[in-house]
């Protein structure tokens, strides 16, 4: 197999031919903890409400030495971050039952802009539910794009139809004009707005003309509302998105909620734009003019 070049290596996909599926990656910490001893175990527990600290990584990860400093933190509350084999896989289980099965619904919104399309591109794909999703639902063709090499293989193990490159958001490793259609779900609120800008203007880059955005982000109702106000519109599932948005670490998503995301899409060349909330989430939905 051989080596992933750096993920800054130009505009040409680093990954192509890849195998993620059968990738041979290195253990981080969380990977040498043994379960049949308490301490060990104690120690992971500790680490999941202790102060977030960098993540480790090993110097033979692959694009270990280009990923940018913002996503060396442990995003969620989980011990390392998106660096491990063990802690990533239990999040892709997990994720979909934290978010109370919601994003299912926010996916097929996610489709009805985006579909029909013959090449459609997944930005932080993470576990490859949206993506999958989006090819199930008549995409003729999906790629994934995604910095973590842990959940790169989780994604490619679980949905071997759907094409998976290593690469960034805000440096997207594709040529101009090669989708149409660019689907963003649960990622530009963990980006420092710089980068988040860049990345708009990235997502423009790669579409062509007539393509279309969608981007799904955590809604700002439960970030502003007050729990009384939330379960009176909302019951108790108000109040427990507005804990899981207050509890969990995401260091830059009080930054995303003070931008006019309609502004910034504007901005970086789309027309179109639309803006609403699903609570808990909200949609943009864009086009290239």
């Amino acid at each position: 197999m051989s080596p992933v070049p750096n993920l800054r290596g130009g505009r040409h996909e680093p990954t192509a031919g890849f195998d993620w599926a059968a990738a041979t990656l290195p253990e981080t910490w969380p990977d040498r903890l043994r379960p049949w001893l308490p301490w060990e175990m104690a120690q992971l527990a500790w680490s999941f409400v202790r102060k977030r600290r960098p993540v480790q990584l090993p110097a033979d990860l692959p694009g270990a030495a280009t990923l940018p400093k913002y996503l060396l933190q442990e995003f969620h509350n989980l011990p390392n971050g998106n660096y491990s084999h063990n802690i990533t896989h239990d999040y892709v289980r997990q994720f979909e039952r934290v978010m109370l099965g919601c994003l299912t619904g926010a996916r097929a919104h996610m489709a009805s802009h985006l579909l029909p399309a013959t090449d459609l591109l997944d930005v932080g794909s993470g576990g490859g539910s949206t993506g999958a999703q989006l090819l199930a639902a008549g995409a003729g063709a999906v790629t994934g794009v995604e910095p973590s090499p842990y959940l790169l293989r989780h994604a490619a193990r679980r949905h071997p139809r759907i094409r998976f490159v290593q690469g960034l958001a805000e440096h997207l490793p594709f040529e101009a004009a090669s989708f149409d259609a660019v689907a963003v779900c649960f990622v530009l609120h963990e980006l420092p707005p710089s980068f988040m800008r860049r990345a708009l203007r990235e997502f423009h880059r790669v579409l062509r003309r007539g393509g279309r955005l969608a981007i799904c982000e955590p809604g700002p109702t439960q970030w502003r509302r007050g729990a009384f106000e939330l379960w009176r519109r909302h019951g108790w599932r108000g109040v427990y998105f507005r804990l899981l948005a207050k509890r969990a670490h995401e260091p830059f998503v009080g930054a995303w909620h003070d931008l006019d995301p309609v502004a910034e899409l504007q901005a970086a060349g789309f027309t179109a734009v639309r803006d609403e909330e699903q609570f808990p989430t909200r949609h943009l939905q864009a086009s290239v003019g």
